[in-house]
C-alpha cells in the first residue's frame, strides 16, 4: 500500500548526536518494562513491538549528554508514556468508554505527590505501577517548583486524552488554533521539556513562567508535535481512526489534498523552530538582565535551551528509524557517533551502503537545510511600512448572536468625553509629534460607549460609564505607545512607562505614586473606581489582566524595531493580550464573585470559551483596521499581513483565510456552549449556583462578540474618510533602509488550495495592490549554540 504522501523537506539546523550509554539504557528499560508487566501478558505490546519501537534510541538521541543512570530513568519515562498512549487507545478510545476513561485518569495524579513522602495508593494496572515507580525515582534532587510544574504537565498529558476521545466520539476535527493549543497538552511535549530540565539544569523559578521561557517551551512543543503528526499520519488516521493530527486538521480547514496539508504543516514546524531560535537570541539576554540572574542561573537556562534543541534534532532522527512511523522513503543520515558498535545498534543501518560519516558531513546537511529555509525566514523582515494599501474589502461575517444596547448609552457617551478631557487625553504630548494623540472630535467618532453598551446591555449608568472609560483608556494607551515610543525606537522608555503603570495598581493598599501624564492619570482613576470593592485575590487577577495588555505592547514595539512580521502562532496568542481581551472579559468576570471558583474558571472548556471569543474579536479588529495599521501607522501586527507573509499569498487570499478562521472559532464557541459546558457540569458535579453563573458568563461572552462586531461596523475609527482627515501616513524611523533592494525570488509554496466559507461582498472601488516585498535586513544566518556549522561555507 503506497504512503499517503511524500515526506516533506524538513528544517534541520542542528546535528543529531547519540548518547554513548544507549546499550545500557536498552538493557535496563526492557527489564524494567517486564517488571512493570508492559510486555508479556499486557495485550498491548509483545517483545517484538517493544524492540522495534526502540524507545532507548529515542532517548539516546534526544538526551545525548546525560549519564547512563539518567538516560535509563528518562527512557523508562518514555516507555511508560507510550505504553499509556497505546493502553488508553486500546481500552477506552476504541470502545469510546468515557466513564471508564475518566475513572482511570482520575486516579493517576495520586501517584505524583508534590510533597515528599506523601502516601500513594496501591497500583491496580501497569500504568499506575510504572508511574509510582518513576515518580519515586525522579523526585530526589528537584525543587518543589519543578515538581509542581512537572506534575501539572503530566496531568495535562493524561487528562486531555478525554478531549481526543470526545472528538472521536463526535467525529469532530479541531480548527487549527484549537488544535495547536490542545496538542501541547495531550501530545506531551511540555512534559518532555520537564524531563529535559531534569537531565540538563533546572530553570530558576523566578523566570520559569516568563514569556521567553513560555515561548521556548511552547515552540519546542509545537515543533515536536507537528513533526510527529507528519510521521504518524498513516498510523493514526488510516489505522487507529484518530482525529488529532495537524495534517488532517489542515486538510479539513483548507479542503486541500493530503500532500499540500503535509507541506503546510512542515512550514509551520519550520516557523516554530525559527521562533525558538529568535526567542533564544533576542529575548533571553534582556530577561537575564531584568531578572538579575547570576552567571550560574543564566548557564542553567542556556543549558535547558540547548537540551530542547538537542531534543528536536534527536527526535527527528528517531522518527526516521522507529517502526512506529511512516518513514520508508526517508533517507537516513549517520549519527555523529559512527563507531561500529553504534552503527550496528541502529535498526536498518547495516544494509545501507555509503553512509556519510566523519567530521563535516552533518555541517553539509545543516547548511542545505538552513539555506533552503532562508528565503522564507528573510521574508518576515522584508515588509515595507506605510505602503499605500487602500481599504480591505470586508468578507461576510457570520454572527449568530443579536446585539443588545444598554439604555444608558447616551449618558455614557457624554460622560466619557468629559472624563477623557479631565484626564488630559486631548492635550498635546511633547514626545509625540503632530500635536495631541486624540481630539474630542476623534473620540466622539470612536464611540466606545457604543461598544460598552453592547458588551454590558443590562448594567446601570455608573457601571456602563466605568466600562466605557476602560475601553477609552485602553485604546488611548494602545495609540500612545507607538506614537510616543515607536517612532523614536525608545524601548527603554516604554519599559519604564509600563513599570510605572503597574505601580499605579496597588493590590495591598500600598500608596500609588502620583500620576505624571494623562495616561497615568486615567489608569489611577480607573483603578481606584474598580479595585476598591474587590477582594485582594480578585484585585490581583484583574491587575494581571491589565499588565498582560501593557506588556504585550512592548512585544509589539520590539517586533516593530526589528521590522519582523510575527510567527502566526505567536501572533494569535499575543493578539489576545494586545487587543485587551483579558481586560474586557475580566470586567464581566468580576460580577460573578464566589459563585465561580478560580479552579472552575481554569477548566479547559471555560478557558476555551474565552479564547474562542477573544480570537473572533481580535481577528474582526484586524480586518477592519488593515488600512489604518499598515498604510497610516506602519504596523506589522495584523492577521492578514501575518497570513500573507506566512503563505506568500495575496492579501485577498489572506483575508479569506482569516475570515474562515474566525468562522471556525465561532463554531467552536457554539460547540463549547451547547456540548462542552454541559458535559463539564456533569463531569465535575458542579452546584446549581455555579452552573447558572457559568451559563450567564457564556451569555455575556455572546453579548461581547455581537457588540465588538457591531461597534466595528458603526464607529468612525477605521473608514478611509476618517483616516484621511485625522491621520497622515508617517515615514519610517531613521534607522530603516530608505530604498530597499528588490525582493529575492523564493520558491516557497503558496498556501493550500482554499475556498472561502462564505462569499465576500463586492470589493471597494480601490484596486487591490500587487504585493510589495523588499529586503530590509541582511541575514547572516543563525547564531548561538549548535549553529556554527551553518556558517562554515561562508568563510570565503
Amino acid at each position: 500500500m503506497p504512503q499517503p504522501f511524500t515526506l516533506p523537506d524538513f528544517y534541520l539546523p542542528y546535528p543529531a548526536r547519540l548518547n554513548p550509554h544507549l546499550e545500557a539504557a536498552r538493557s535496563h528499560t526492557k527489564a524494567w518494562a517486564r517488571t512493570m508487566g508492559m510486555i508479556e501478558g499486557s495485550n498491548i505490546w509483545d517483545e517484538q513491538d517493544f524492540d522495534s519501537h526502540d524507545y532507548a534510541l529515542l532517548c539516546a538521541y534526544t538526551h545525548p549528554d546525560c549519564s547512563a543512570e539518567e538516560l535509563s530513568l528518562i527512557t523508562d519515562w518514555y516507555v511508560w508514556v507510550f505504553f499509556f498512549d497505546d493502553h488508553f487507545l486500546d481500552i477506552f478510545k476504541r470502545t469510546l468508554d468515557h466513564a471508564g476513561a475518566k475513572e482511570y485518569l482520575d486516579r493517576l495524579p495520586a501517584f505524583m505527590p508534590v510533597k515528599p513522602g506523601a502516601p500513594v495508593p496501591e497500583p491496580t494496572n501497569q500504568v499506575e505501577q510504572g508511574l509510582a515507580d518513576l515518580w519515586a525515582r525522579t523526585v530526589p534532587g528537584m525543587s518543589e517548583s519543578w515538581l509542581a510544574r512537572f506534575a501539572e504537565s503530566t496531568k495535562h498529558l493524561l487528562d486531555e486524552s478525554l478531549w481526543e476521545l470526545a472528538n472521536i466520539d463526535a467525529g469532530r476535527v479541531a480548527n487549527p488554533v484549537e488544535y495547536i493549543e490542545m496538542r501541547r497538552k495531550v501530545g506531551g511535549a511540555p512534559w518532555s521539556a520537564g524531563l529535559v530540565e531534569h537531565a540538563t539544569a533546572e530553570v530558576p523559578a523566578e523566570v520559569a513562567l516568563s514569556r521567553p521561557l513560555r515561548v521556548l517551551r511552547d515552540t519546542f512543543s509545537d515543533a515536536v508535535h507537528l513533526r510527529n503528526d507528519i510521521f504518524s499520519y498513516e498510523r493514526e488516521i488510516l489505522d487507529e481512526g484518530e482525529l488529532s493530527n495537524g495534517i488532517l486538521v489542515l486538510e479539513r480547514f483548507f479542503g486541500c489534498p493530503t500532500q499540500e496539508a503535509a507541506e503546510a504543516v512542515n512550514d509551520l514546524l519550520t516557523s516554530r523552530l525559527q521562533q525558538f531560535e529568535h526567542t533564544t537570541l533576542t529575548e533571553l539576554p534582556p530577561l537575564f538582565q531584568e531578572a538579575g540572574l547570576d552567571p550560574l542561573a543564566r548557564a542553567a537556562v542556556l543549558a535547558y535551551a540547548k537540551g530542547l534543541q538537542d531534543w528536536q534534532s534527536g527526535g527527528h532522527e528517531w522518527h526516521l528509524r522507529s517502526s512506529r512511523y511512516m518513514n520508508e522513503q526517508a533517507v537516513l543520515d549517520a549519527p555523529t557517533d559512527t563507531s561500529a558498535a553504534a552503527l550496528s545498534a541502529l535498526p536498518g543501518l547495516a544494509h545501507l551502503p555509503n553512509l556519510p560519516s566523519g567530521l563535516g558531513t552533518s555541517a553539509v546537511r545543516m547548511f542545505d537545510s538552513i539555506a533552503a529555509s532562508l528565503p522564507k525566514r528573510a521574508r518576515a523582515f522584508t515588509h515595507v511600512p506605510f505602503e499605500p494599501t487602500g481599504p480591505l474589502p470586508l468578507p461576510a461575517f457570520r454572527m449568530p448572536f443579536a446585539v443588545r444596547h444598554n439604555p444608558h448609552l447616551p449618558g455614557a457617551r457624554e460622560h466619557t468625553v468629559e472624563w477623557c478631557a479631565r484626564m488630559g487625553f486631548f492635550a498635546p504630548v511633547p514626545e509625540a509629534p503632530g500635536g495631541p494623540i486624540w481630539t474630542e472630535q476623534a473620540l466622539r467618532g470612536y464611540d466606545f460607549a457604543l461598544c460598552a453598551a453592547g458588551i454590558d446591555p443590562d448594567s446601570d449608568q455608573e457601571a456602563l460609564d466605568l466600562a466605557t472609560d476602560w475601553l477609552s483608556w485602553g485604546t488611548y494607551a494602545d495609540d500612545y505607545y507607538p506614537a510616543v515610543f515607536g517612532r523614536t525606537l525608545d524601548l527603554a522608555g516604554a519599559k519604564l512607562c509600563t513599570e510605572r503603570l503597574a505601580q499605579l495598581m496597588p493590590v495591598d493598599g500600598t500608596p500609588a505614586p502620583a500620576p505624571l501624564t494623562a495616561l497615568e492619570r486615567g489608569l489611577a482613576d480607573l483603578w481606584e473606581r474598580t479595585a476598591a470593592p474587590l477582594s485582594p485575590s480578585t484585585r490581583r487577577r484583574f491587575r494581571e489582566a491589565v499588565e498582560a495588555m501593557t506588556a504585550s505592547w512592548l512585544w509589539e514595539l520590539t517586533n516593530q524595531f526589528q521590522n519582523r512580521i510575527p510567527d502566526p502562532v505567536d501572533y494569535i496568542e499575543m493578539r489576545r493580550a494586545t487587543f485587551g481581551s483579558d481586560l474586557t472579559i475580566g470586567l464581566a468576570r468580576l460580577r460573578h464573585g464566589p459563585a465561580v471558583p478560580d479552579e472552575v474558571f481554569a477548566l479547559r472548556p471555560v478557558q476555551a470559551l474565552e479564547k474562542t471569543a477573544s480570537d473572533y474579536g481580535c481577528l474582526t479588529n484586524d480586518l477592519f483596521s488593515y488600512q489604518k495599521e499598515l498604510q497610516y501607522e506602519g504596523e506589522l501586527h495584523n492577521a492578514v499581513l501575518v497570513v500573507q507573509n506566512f503563505f506568500d499569498c495575496t492579501r485577498t487570499e489572506a483575508r479569506d483565510i482569516v475570515a474562515d478562521l474566525m468562522d471556525s472559532r465561532m463554531r467552536e464557541f457554539e460547540h463549547l456552549v451547547s456540548t462542552a459546558l454541559p458535559a463539564m457540569y456533569e463531569e465535575f458535579d458542579l452546584p446549581e449556583e455555579t452552573r447558572r453563573a457559568l451559563d450567564q458568563h457564556a451569555a455575556e461572552l455572546q453579548d461581547w462578540l455581537a457588540a465588538v462586531l457591531h461597534w466595528h461596523q458603526h464607529c468612525r475609527r477605521y473608514d478611509e474618510e476618517t483616516l484621511m482627515a485625522q491621520l497622515t501616513p508617517a515615514t519610517p524611523p531613521a534607522t530603516s533602509i530608505p530604498n530597499p533592494r528588490p525582493a529575492v525570488a523564493t520558491s516557497v509554496p503558496k498556501p493550500p488550495t482554499h475556498t472561502p466559507a462564505a462569499p465576500a461582498p463586492a470589493p471597494a472601488p480601490t484596486a487591490d495592490p500587487e504585493p510589495v516585498a523588499a529586503l530590509t535586513t541582511l541575514l547572516t544566518g543563525p547564531t548561538g549554540l549548535g549553529t556554527s556549522a551553518a556558517r562554515l561555507p561562508t568563510a570565503s
